[in-house]
C-alpha cells in the first residue's frame, strides 16, 4: 500500500520551546522566514490542514524550493479537498525533486481528469503507486478512456488469476462491462458466477442496474426486496417502486472512466479503514473526490476519516456537500449532526435535527437522534416527546428498535414516571432479552426502589457475565447484594467495581457504604472521602448526594439512614 515516507511526512521532533513559540501565534515571528518555517512544519507535524496551507504558503513565498514544506503544503491541500490548489506547487515540486510520489498523485488527479490519458499512463506504476494491483486496475480505467476495451480486459483478467485480488478485479471488470452496455456480462459477475463477491452498496445498486437493464426485472426486484433493513431507506424504495412499476433502472454507477476510478479508489480507502495511514488513506479518497466531486459516499468517507483525526468544523462542512438528491443524504445530514454533538455543540445539532424530522417525518432515526441530542441537555419531556413520535411511526417490532425504548425509558424515569418507565425497558428487554445495559439500569432501578429484588439480582447477573470488565454493571451487583443484606459478597462485588473504575465517585461511595455495614469503618471513611475528591462537572449528582457523603463522614451511616427514616442496614422486600 502506497504510504508517505518522503522528506516532508516524516514526523521529526520540534523543540518543546519552539512548538510552545509557534502554537503562540506570534505574528511577527511568524511573518519571518524561520517563524513562517517553524510555524508550517508545527502545523504539518500536528496533522493541522488548515494552518499548514496558511504557514506553509508563507514559507514558500520566502523559500520557493524548500522540499519540507512544498510537500508538507500539497499533503494538506489535497487533504482539504484543494488538488487544484496544490497544482503550481506539485508542478514546482516535481520539477526540483523528481519522482516524489506526493507531486505526482497530484499531477494524475488533473490528467484524469482532463482525459489525459497519456499522461496519466507515463505516472501510474511509475511515479506513483498505490499497490500493484491497483495500478495495474487503473490502468485498466485509463484503455477504457483511450477506447481501448479489449486491452483493459486483457488486464483484468490476468489479474484476475490471483485469487488473492479477485474480488477487486472482478466488480472492477464488471463495472467496466456495464459502462460499455454489456449488462449481462456485468450482472453475471455481480451476481458471483465467476466467484463469490462482497458487494458494498455501490455494487448492489449496480447489480440490480444491470440486473434491470437486461430485462431481468424480477431478479432486480428480488435483490432490492432483500436489502431492506426495516429502516427508511429512500433510494432502495424508489428502486422497488420503480421496478414494481415495470420502469428499467438506468445504470448510474458508472457514467466515465473517471467514474471507475474513483469507485476504485474509494474501495481501497473504505477497505483499509482505521487500519492503515489515516492521511494517506484521506489522499486517495480525496483524489476520487477530485474526479467524481458529488460521490455521495466519497464524501461521507472523507467526513467520517476527518473527524476521526479531529477536524470537527472539516467534517462537518464535507458532511455538508452531500447533494441533497442523493441517497446518503439524509445518512450525512446525520452524520453532520452526530459530530456538531461530539463537538459539544449541542443547539446546532438540536437545530438541524428538527429541521431533518420535519422535512422527512417518515425518517424514523431523525427523531431517534433528536431524542439521544435533547437527552444530553438534560431535556427530558422534549426528549421523550422526540421518542413518542419515532416510535409512533414503527411499523412491527424489530430488534433494533431496543435502544429507542431504552432511551425513552431512562427520560421517563428522569421525569419521575415510573411506571411508563418500567414499560418501555421491559419492551426493549422483549425485543433483545439479553442486552446487558438495559438489565443492568432495570436491575439497579428496581434496587434502588426496592422491589422485586430477587429478579433484580437475576438481571444484574446476566449483565455481569455479559460485560464483566465493566465497573458500573458490576458495582449492581454489589449494591443489590447490600440491599439484601449479603453484606460480604457485596463487598467483593463492589471492590472488583472500584478496581475497574477507581475514580468513579459513584463507585467508590457505594464501596464505602458496604465496608460500613462490615463494621470495616476507617475504610469506609476513607472510600467515601475518596467519592468526593472525585466528583466533576459530569458526575450525576441525581446519583449521588456530596451532602450525604459529608454527613456519612460526620456521623456515621447508621445515624444518616435513621435520619432518612429508613432501618439501618437492614433489606426491604
Amino acid at each position: 500500500m502506497f504510504r508517505l515516507t518522503s522528506s516532508a511526512m516524516r514526523r521529526l521532533a520540534l523543540p518543546a520551546l519552539l512548538a510552545a513559540y509557534c502554537a503562540a501565534g506570534s505574528a511577527a515571528y511568524a511573518d519571518s522566514a524561520a517563524g513562517a518555517y517553524l510555524a508550517a512544519r508545527h502545523a504539518d507535524l500536528s496533522r493541522n490542514f488548515p494552518e499548514m496551507v496558511e504557514f506553509g504558503t508563507r514559507a514558500i513565498a520566502k523559500d520557493p524550493e524548500n522540499l519540507d514544506v512544498l510537500e508538507g503544503l500539497i499533503v494538506a491541500q489535497i487533504a482539504l479537498g484543494k488538488l487544484d490548489d496544490a497544482l503550481p506547487y506539485a508542478r514546482r515540486l516535481a520539477s526540483v525533486s523528481e519522482g516524489n510520489q506526493i507531486a505526482a498523485l497530484v499531477l494524475l488527479g488533473e490528467a484524469l481528469k482532463s482525459d489525459d490519458w497519456d499522461t496519466a499512463t507515463g505516472l501510474v506504476g511509475s511515479k506513483v503507486s498505490i499497490a500493484p494491483v491497483i495500478d495495474q486496475m487503473i490502468q485498466a480505467w485509463i484503455r477504457i478512456g483511450q477506447g481501448k476495451m479489449s486491452d483493459a480486459l486483457t488486464i483484468f483478467d490476468t489479474l484476475g488469476e490471483d485469487s488473492a485480488s479477485l474480488g477487486f478485479t472482478l466488480y472492477q471488470k464488471a463495472l467496466a462491462l456495464a459502462y460499455v452496455g454489456d449488462f449481462e456480462g456485468a450482472a453475471s459477475i455481480l451476481g458471483g458466477e465467476d466467484g463469490a463477491l462482497q458487494l458494498n452498496r455501490s455494487g448492489l445498486f449496480a447489480h440490480a442496474q444491470a440486473l434491470s437493464q437486461s430485462d431481468r426485472q424480477e431478479e432486480a426486484l428480488e435483490l432490492m426486496k432483500a436489502a431492506q433493513s426495516g429502516m427508511t431507506d429512500p433510494e432502495v424504495e424508489q428502486m422497488i417502486a420503480d421496478l414494481e412499476s415495470g420502469k428499467t433502472l438506468e445504470f448510474n454507477v458508472i457514467r466515465s472512466p473517471q467514474d471507475g476510478i474513483a469507485e476504485l479508489l474509494f474501495a481501497v480507502a473504505e477497505t483499509v479503514g482505521t487500519e492503515g495511514d489515516q492521511t494517506g488513506i484521506l489522499l486517495y479518497n480525496r483524489l476520487a473526490e477530485h474526479l467524481v466531486p458529488t460521490h455521495a459516499g466519497v464524501l461521507v468517507l472523507s467526513a467520517q476519516i476527518l473527524e476521526g483525526m479531529g477536524h470537527h468544523d472539516l467534517a462537518i462542512e464535507t458532511f455538508g456537500r452531500v447533494p441533497q438528491d442523493s441517497f446518503a443524504y439524509q445518512h450525512a445530514a446525520l452524520g453532520r449532526t452526530d459530530v456538531l454533538r461530539r463537538a459539544d455543540r449541542l443547539d446546532e445539532a438540536t437545530g438541524e435535527l428538527r429541521t431533518l424530522a420535519e422535512a422527512f417525518p417518515d425518517t424514523v432515526r431523525f427523531r431517534v437522534a433528536l431524542g439521544d441530542t435533547l437527552m444530553q441537555q438534560d431535556r427530558f419531556a422534549e426528549a421523550r416527546d422526540a421518542y413518542d413520535l419515532a416510535i409512533s411511526r414503527f411499523e412491527a417490532d424489530l430488534p433494533a428498535q431496543w435502544p429507542t425504548y431504552f432511551q425513552r425509558a431512562i427520560a421517563a424515569h428522569k421525569l419521575d414516571d415510573w411506571t411508563a418507565a418500567e414499560a418501555d425497558f421491559r419492551k426493549a428487554l422483549e425485543l433483545s432479552p439479553e442486552q446487558p445495559t438495559v438489565l443492568n439500569y432495570l436491575g439497579y432501578s428496581l434496587v434502588e426502589r426496592r422491589e422485586k429484588l430477587d429478579e433484580a439480582l437475576g438481571m444484574i447477573e446476566r449483565a455481569v457475565a455479559a460485560r464483566p470488565d465493566r465497573g458500573y454493571i458490576v458495582d449492581s451487583l454489589g449494591w443489590v447484594f447490600y440491599r439484601l443484606g449479603r453484606y460480604d459478597d457485596a463487598v467483593e462485588q463492589m471492590e472488583r467495581a472500584v478496581e475497574l473504575e477507581p475514580v468513579e465517585p459513584i463507585l467508590n461511595d457505594h464501596l464505602g457504604d458496604t465496608y460500613w455495614a462490615v463494621g470495616r469503618k476507617r475504610e469506609a471513611e476513607f472510600q467515601w472521602s475518596r467519592a468526593l475528591s472525585f466528583i466533576t462537572d459530569d458526575t450525576d449528582l441525581t446519583e449521588l448526594d456530596p451532602d450525604r457523603i459529608r454527613r456519612k463522614l460526620e456521623v456515621g451511616l447508621d445515624l444518616v439512614l435513621e435520619e432518612e427514616g429508613a432501618d439501618p442496614l437492614r433489606a426491604t422486600e
